[in-house]
């Protein structure tokens, strides 16, 4: 793989590469593709779909509230209340 489609790579995935690290990758990103490349050809003729992963070997089950936080126990103590339920911190890292 060439260094020019390795940068192009690189900065798809925002990520900011030295000139020894866009070397580095470039090969291992050949050897990638021509892993997937040989996986191409193998035969799969006759093999069941999903053989190993379907049907589910834990049944599923139905979500059911069992103790949920009241306003004399878990609440007071909590940082954040919004609408009597313990507020947690937004993943983004800002208040939304």
């Amino acid at each position: 793989m060439d260094q020019k489609t390795v940068l192009h790579i690189a900065r798809l995935a925002r990520l900011g590469l030295t000139a020894e690290e866009l070397q580095r990758f470039g090969g291992q990103l050949t050897e990638i593709l021509e892993y997937v490349e040989a996986l191409q050809g193998v035969d799969i003729e006759g093999a069941p779909p999903f053989s190993d992963i379907w049907p589910p070997r834990v049944p599923w089950r139905e979500d059911e509230v069992t103790n949920p936080p009241s306003e004399t126990g878990e609440l007071p103590q909590a940082p954040r209340v919004k609408y009597k339920q313990i507020e947690a911190p937004s993943p983004l890292g800002d208040d939304r």
